[in-house]
């Protein structure tokens, strides 16, 4: 077995009691321990991306038990990947985190960011339905912690929101497994893709129960429509660097739609016959409205971030609910680039909310130093998020608008993503013209009546560099566009032929 596998989750599980209990009173010292371990998280991501690029399914069995009895970590190009973008998400929060301050507002930040990173490495690496809730509990825990960080009663209130919601779903995701438990005697995740196609069709009501209480328990995690309401009051009123970091947590719940409705409740199962396409589908159309709408309507800056989040995920699900191989291979396309887009963004808006003082899209003298440097990441966040050329979202767009082109869904599907979209350009233009332009009427304001101002001492370029890190992804995500798609064409070929996974998982395949 190759113990590097289980790295990414020991080593900020490790970090963070250490960091909680030997370095509390030392923000530097778990400054250093936090971003180093963060910085190593992120080389050992890049190995695993290296082992696991030529296809082989790599598979960790604590204790060595042997699957489906023990405990096992699978690493394939799927999750070898959602691993490196955790890792240098991460890293780029964890410096702006550092660089802004923030960590210093609130107590354990460092700690509970370690565990956050455990929970999301966790989830994409298991090989077992139960310990992905595990995982999704410790992910729960954390970002409740980091959500309320330097307090506010804003800020608690949609922490409770946010937690009361997603212990909802976790009850529910306790009665799917119970249910798929009962049916098939199994939570492997390879045991379940043999078994699950292995009952008849009149005997699979269970199993249909099953797989629709886990969609709508990852469809909560993914801020899918009718259950996406928690999202915006949670993302607008997390602290900068946490709704950043933020942006990976909803991918959570696209990658276990993904895994598990390819793998173990695939379209080539009888005993759903594309049923969870069919609920996907409309959910998401809703979702890009609401979205786009929401960034049109917005008042407040990190709300209109957050609405985007919610409408770039009914993007990424209207992809999904497809269940082809050329709509997943757009969807992880677009999946790679929306969380990056996001965290830009939340970053960004950070810095203008700390220089300026206030998050309101009004139209306010803008007092604003390095106006110019902050105008320039918002552009180019905006045209990232919405979808415009040059950057990545561009080319996400267009392929997951090529791999919608069935007469079935054409219409409505292309109407939902290109409405979508021009409803957001508009809403960020919107927005960049409160913030950034000083129109003459403004700038001739008598004195007597000035509006308030917020002069910030100008900011170091450490500050800057986090923002411009993730911009600079989408950047690479462009000019390295067919080389992310040829790996993305092999990762979504194994989703679809789960043969290598079983066997690794298994045992019925060549052993490691």
């Amino acid at each position: 077995m190759n113990h590097w596998i289980i790295a990414p989750v020991v080593l900020p599980a490790m970090l963070a009691p250490i960091i909680a209990f030997v370095m509390r009173h030392d923000i530097v010292l778990s400054r250093v321990f936090s971003i180093a371990g963060t910085l190593l998280l992120t080389c050992i991501a890049m190995g695993l991306v290296s082992i696991a690029a030529d296809g082989t399914v790599h598979v960790y069995k604590l204790g060595d038990w042997p699957a489906p009895f023990g405990i096992v970590l699978v690493l394939d190009r799927l999750s070898a990947m959602l691993v490196l973008v955790t890792a240098v998400l991460g890293l780029i929060v964890a410096i702006h985190a550092a660089a802004t301050g923030w960590d210093t507002r609130g107590r354990h930040f460092h700690a509970l960011f370690q565990f956050q990173l455990m929970g999301i490495c966790g989830a994409f690496l298991t090989g077992d339905a139960f310990n992905l809730f595990v995982f999704f509990e410790i992910l729960l825990i954390a970002s409740y912690g980091l959500m309320i960080h330097s307090g506010g009663k804003e800020r608690l209130r949609a922490g409770l929101q946010y937690v009361v919601m997603n212990l909802a779903g976790s009850t529910l995701f306790l009665f799917a497994l119970g249910t798929l438990y009962a049916s098939t005697g199994t939570l492997n995740i390879a045991d379940l893709a043999v078994k699950v196609r292995e009952i008849p069709v009149e005997d699979a009501a269970m199993i249909r129960v099953a797989a629709m209480l886990l969609m709508i328990v990852f469809a909560i995690k993914a801020a899918l429509f009718p259950v996406q309401f928690w999202l915006p009051a949670t993302y607008a009123n997390a602290p900068g660097p946490v709704a950043a970091l933020f942006a990976i947590m909803t991918k959570v719940g696209a990658y276990a739609i993904l895994r598990i409705h390819t793998m173990v409740f695939g379209p080539d199962v009888p005993a759903l016959s594309g049923m969870p396409g069919d609920w996907l589908y409309p959910a998401a159309v809703v979702t890009i409205a609401i979205g786009a709408f929401g960034v049109l309507g917005s008042t407040k800056l990190l709300q209109l971030i957050a609405f985007s989040v919610v409408g770039s995920m009914g993007t990424l699900m209207i992809a999904i609910s497809a269940f082809t191989p050329e709509a997943l291979l757009a969807a992880l396309y677009y999946l790679l680039h929306s969380t990056f887009a996001a965290a830009a963004l939340f970053l960004m808006a950070d810095l203008v909310v700390i220089r300026r003082g206030s998050e309101d899209l009004r139209m306010l003298h803008p007092a604003i130093s390095q106006n110019g440097l902050l105008t320039a990441l918002f552009f180019a966040g905006a045209i990232g998020m919405a979808g415009m050329p040059p950057l990545s979202g561009f080319l996400g767009k267009l392929l997951v608008l090529d791999a919608l082109r069935d007469p079935q869904v054409i219409a409505v599907a292309w109407t939902a993503v290109l409405g979508g979209s021009l409803l957001t350009i508009v809403g960020f233009a919107r927005a960049g013209s409160s913030l950034f332009w000083r129109p003459a009427a403004i700038a001739a304001m008598p004195a007597e009546a000035p509006e308030p101002q917020v002069v910030a001492p100008p900011a170091t370029s450490a500050v800057f560099a986090p923002a411009i890190a993730a911009l600079a992804m989408l950047v690479l995500l462009t000019i390295f566009a067919g080389r992310v798609s040829g790996y993305l064409e092999s990762t979504v070929a194994e989703l679809f032929d789960p043969t290598a996974y079983i066997e690794a998982v298994l045992g019925t395949g060549e052993e490691e």
